[in-house]
């Protein structure tokens, strides 16, 4: 080789090194160093096309979600979800709401806190009278009503206001009595015997005229037998039976009259709920006649009998009714607070969606992220619900609009029942294909520990895992430590099975995409 050729074959190989070592300076610059890469959490990972990151979704395929980058069980990183990007359905209805759609739909939170419920017991009732200021108007004599002062129901009356007039021969009768008794006595002063015999037939008349609640006036004691009766205490004149002329008998009650400064409210109480009820609760009152206005009460009396048609027991409710608006027979509405003081977790009312069957809220997440949760309710108060299980203290939950994104959520979650009842009945499954090496085998518990490459179709990185075998014909002709090449499929959320598995090459390693 002349001297010519060999410069030349140095030059070129020169300048191949120089390509090569440019080559290589670029790839390195564009793409950083390869473990930093590896070793990058999905926190500081560059989001494609400078995206924003909106959660962190399990790489098992799991229905768990972070706000922020974190493990699984076995070390893997929580792989990100990009704005924009569809992380694909699943079966958790969570819904992603951009902020302008949010604003649109008036959507507001509220937060998950500890408060002392206010846990009425609600009843339905009615306005009755107050049966101690009930009194009848019943003379104790025979008689006839000469004139009537009041005649008519519903009149007011206040104490010692004249009703009525009457004629009794028996007030006639008294009163002769009492004039030739007293009398007597006057005549009889100079004889004691006969003096006290008129004094004590003077005296048993009068006792007579007392036992009938009367007091025989000046006219009795001359023979009129006339004599007017008067109210005996304020209120209204509920019943009337005088009528100008008419003859009434001993205990004839011809007026009934009702003080209605103070009313009740008998309500019927479920039997569930008679075990939170007490006397001296306090209590609220509304009534269909007065709209907007509210009526404090207060329970008196718990009656001791249970109806058991309805299966409530009435309750006694006081209140008072210094305008006169509570009138008998008035449909009522009572609201019995029997909250206890011990605070308990609670949301407002409005945040719980109750189908009948599921009792759902919307939690409040990161980025415009709603993610429906099942609670058990417990106690319900007038404007917050007791939570027993579901949502812990703090979590902000939805309370407007909630509907609107139950909606949506309860839609997503179809679709992908359907995708996935659709691929399960044309047995099309998720099936992807790997290579790695066969740790261990386990035919009688159906499982299989292998040791895998990376399989970019899952975002999984290399390691080591424990897969279930789909059938125990599967791994019987493969033994342990041997290089194989598998096939598996995704049969669940987080649940993996080895269909096929074949020996490969010592040599051989990366995988192929599913």
């Amino acid at each position: 080789m002349t001297a010519a050729a060999r410069l030349t074959l140095t030059t070129l190989a020169v300048a191949a090194a120089l390509a090569a070592g440019y080559f290589a300076g670029t790839r390195n610059a564009d793409h950083g160093a390869p473990v930093a890469a590896a070793d990058a959490s999905p926190a500081t990972a560059a989001a494609p096309g400078g995206k924003k990151i909106l959660y962190y979704r399990n790489p098992m395929g799991l229905p768990d979600t972070s706000p922020v980058p974190k493990k699984d069980s076995m070390g893997m990183d929580y792989i990100p979800v990009y704005e924009g990007e569809d992380a694909g359905p699943d079966d958790t209805g969570a819904v992603t709401v951009s902020p302008a759609r949010l604003q649109t739909l008036g959507v507001r939170t509220a937060a998950a806190e500890l408060r002392t419920l206010d846990e009425p017991v609600r009843a339905v009732g009615r306005v009755a009278i107050n049966e101690r200021s009930v009194v009848d108007v019943a003379p104790r004599f025979e008689g006839w009503i000469e004139r009537l002062h009041v005649n008519a129901s519903g009149d007011p009356v206040r104490r010692g206001q004249a009703l009525f007039t009457v004629y009794s021969p028996e007030l006639v009768s008294a009163g002769s009595e009492l004039q030739i008794a007293e009398r007597l006595q006057r005549d009889a002063a100079a004889d004691p015997a006969a003096s006290e015999s008129a004094k004590r037939l003077a005296d048993a008349t009068r006792a007579r005229v007392s036992n009938w609640q009367m007091k025989l006036p000046d006219g009795a004691k001359s023979g009129s037998g006339r004599l007017t009766f008067t109210a005996p205490a304020n209120g209204v004149v509920m019943e009337k039976k005088a009528v100008e002329g008419m003859r009434f008998m001993p205990g004839d009650a011809l007026y009934r009259i009702a003080d209605l400064s103070t009313v009740w409210v008998l309500a019927d109480v479920y039997e569930r709920d008679l075990v939170r009820v007490k006397p001296g609760q306090h209590a609220v009152v509304t009534l269909d006649a007065f709209p907007g206005r509210t009526f404090d009460a207060k329970v008196a009396y718990l009656y001791p009998t249970l109806d058991a048609a309805t299966r409530t027991t009435p309750i006694r409710l006081e209140l008072a009714n210094p305008d006169g608006l509570l009138r008998p027979g008035l449909f009522a509405h009572a609201d019995v607070n029997t909250g206890a003081a011990a605070p308990t977790l609670t949301v407002p009312a409005s945040a719980l969606i109750d189908s009948g069957e599921r009792q759902v809220v919307l939690v409040a997440q990161d980025e415009g992220r709603f993610l429906p949760k099942a609670v058990k309710v417990g106690r319900r108060g007038s404007e917050h619900i007791e939570i027993l299980d579901g949502v812990a203290a703090g979590e902000r939950v939805v309370v407007s609009a909630n509907f609107l994104i139950d909606a949506e959520s309860n839609l997503r979650a179809a679709l992908a029942g359907f995708t996935a009842g659709k691929d399960a009945a044309a047995g099309a499954a998720p099936s992807y294909s790997a290579e790695g090496t066969l740790d261990a085998i386990d035919l009688s518990g159906g499982s299989v520990s292998i040791t895998h490459g990376e399989i970019p179709a899952l975002k999984w990185p290399p390691m080591t895992m424990e897969f279930a075998l789909a059938s125990p014909e599967v791994g019987k002709h493969v033994a342990p430590g041997s290089p194989i090449r598998f096939q598996f499929e995704q049969r669940a959320p987080g649940e993996f099975a080895v269909t096929r598995i074949e020996a490969a090459a010592p040599a051989s390693a990366g995988h192929t995409g599913h």
